[in-house]
């Protein structure tokens, strides 16, 4: 699809995008996405679901880890892996997004992806953190039936390309639903840049990607973003809502400096009309491709570079997370379609008419 907001007229922020206004837009970056979209046995009952990987780099992750961090906004979710991010401050897996009810299905098929890619795991070494994020589906999937099986993880983890991703309902998006409309799966990119005298200038690529189920009504929407829709507000009107945000980029960052970056992208959930509804997920996880980790090592001391904390890059890094989450989370809804579900149960595009 091309109706993304800004083919719509829907400038957000100040920044300049990346190439493909996408998280792979990070060098490195790959994701890949399966969807079920079938009538299960019972009658009435439908897969509407799906999982999304994302992966940091396209090398062995357990062996080569990534700097990371994790950043709760609103804990009402049953994401796996976040408290081993925090302690340690790495990722050592591929990052999985699906249903609520698709945790452990996904977790199980995605830790016999890196059992069956790395023999030492377990045995000659430790076990590994899997890092699953999810958002509950129920209206338009039969979660209670679990169609997420652990060879769509594995699947989607094959998939993985730094293509382009698709959006809207796809992947883990297949079922979501934002602002009582079609949400899932968006993404957005930034360019930061620091001006040197007398030398090259060096920029850095802020890419973010969200699944987002959140948000009760669109009259913000049209009022903030001049939307000129004439839409009847949506007969669906969902109870809170979660939202999982994927920040990636480049720039050298330690696991603190990045919590701090990721805790902007609250400040884009905000002003697309967010509160953190009592009963919502939502939940940020980041990393940086400038580390290379390697698990084993024989050296006594590591080194890593990173920016200077007062630096004004930190100021644009900051800018970046909150733009590219308001404009991931817009164009979830502008690359989405009308789609049916359990039970029939529908649940119709955001019209984006300007």
């Amino acid at each position: 699809m091309s109706n993304k907001a800004r083919n719509l007229g829907i400038d957000i922020g100040k920044l300049p995008t990346g190439k493909k206004n996408c998280i792979t837009d990070v060098a490195g970056v790959k994701v890949g996405h399966v969807t079920l979209d079938y009538e299960l046995e019972s009658e009435g009952e439908y897969a509407c679901t799906g999982v999304t990987a994302i992966l940091p780099h396209g090398e062995n992750l357990f062996q080569n880890k990534v700097t990371a961090a994790s950043y709760v906004i609103n804990g009402f979710g049953k994401s796996a892996g976040l408290v081993q991010v925090n302690e340690l401050g790495v990722i050592e897996s591929p990052i999985m997004l699906t249903n609520t009810f698709g945790v452990p299905q996904v977790m199980q098929g995605t830790l016999q992806y890196m059992l069956d890619s790395n023999d030492d795991i377990g045995i000659k070494t430790g076990t590994i953190n899997i890092v699953v994020g999810e958002c509950n589906d129920g209206y338009l999937n039969s979660i209670r039936a679990c169609p997420v099986r652990p060879e769509h993880a594995i699947e989607a983890i094959q998939k993985a390309n730094s293509d382009k991703a698709e959006e809207g309902a796809i992947g883990a998006g297949k079922g979501m639903v934002c602002f009582g409309y079609k949400g899932g799966i968006g993404s957005s990119s930034r360019v930061v840049k620091v001006e040197r005298d007398g030398g090259d200038d060096i920029s850095y690529t802020v890419g973010c990607m969200v699944l987002s189920n959140f948000g009760t009504s669109t009259e913000f929407l049209k009022e903030h973003y001049k939307i000129s829709s004439s839409q009847k507000e949506s007969i669906h009107k969902p109870n809170d809502g979660s939202i999982i945000i994927v920040l990636a980029t480049d720039a050298p960052l330690s696991s603190r400096q990045l919590a701090r970056v990721i805790r902007r992208c609250g400040i884009g959930l905000g002003r697309i009309g967010s509160h953190f509804s009592h009963g919502s997920g939502d939940i940020v996880i980041g990393f940086t491709t400038a580390h290379n980790i390697p698990h084993t090592t024989s050296e006594l001391l590591e080194s890593r570079t990173q920016l200077r904390e007062d630096h004004p890059i930190m100021n644009q890094l900051f800018a970046a997370a909150a733009e590219t989450t308001e404009e991931a989370i817009i164009n979830s809804l502008s690359q989405a379609r009308t789609t049916t579900g359990r039970n029939g149960n529908t649940v119709h595009a955001f019209d984006f008419t300007q």
